[in-house]
């Protein structure tokens, strides 16, 4: 891709760039401001001088190489909208995990534990009629109440 001689070519510009931008923001905003362009000023040479410049340039390349391939590949996408279906799923799962009672704890008294069934609200009968729960005594007495039975 690029040899060394580019590579340090790259580095002195962006050094004396960031030199430039140094002077101009210390004499706007003093000198931390000044000092802080020359922390700026002296990445690039620590960048080159460490490898990472060129680190950085592959990654970059791969990246863009990786999103290219995403737009014009087809299969891909076929991925990625396997990927959301998965994660909606997940979702869905979790809600459903939510909403619905403990299996078997309705149907098996002898599953429940003592605490979840001191927990349960007690049975109460009415007049003549079968077992009704609490809430169901509440609406037929709304209902005597308003004449209808």
């Amino acid at each position: 891709m690029l040899d060394d001689a580019a590579w340090l070519a790259l580095t002195a510009v962006l050094t004396v760039l960031g030199a430039l931008w140094t002077v101009r923001q210390g004499r706007r905003h003093g000198s931390a401001a000044a000092v802080r362009g020359v922390a700026i000023t002296l990445l690039p040479a620590a960048l080159l001088l460490t490898g990472t410049l060129r680190l950085g340039t592959r990654i970059v390349d791969a990246v863009v190489d990786w999103a290219t391939s995403l737009v014009f590949n087809p299969l891909l996408w076929f991925g990625v909208g396997l990927a959301g279906l998965s994660v909606v799923l997940f979702g869905v799962s979790g809600a459903m995990a939510r909403r619905s009672p403990e299996p078997d704890a309705t149907t098996d008294p002898k599953k429940v534990s003592r605490k979840k069934r001191d927990a349960l609200p007690p049975s109460q009968p009415t007049k003549g009629g079968p077992v009704l729960d609490d809430d169901l005594a509440d609406i037929e007495a709304i209902l005597k109440k308003r004449g209808i039975t």
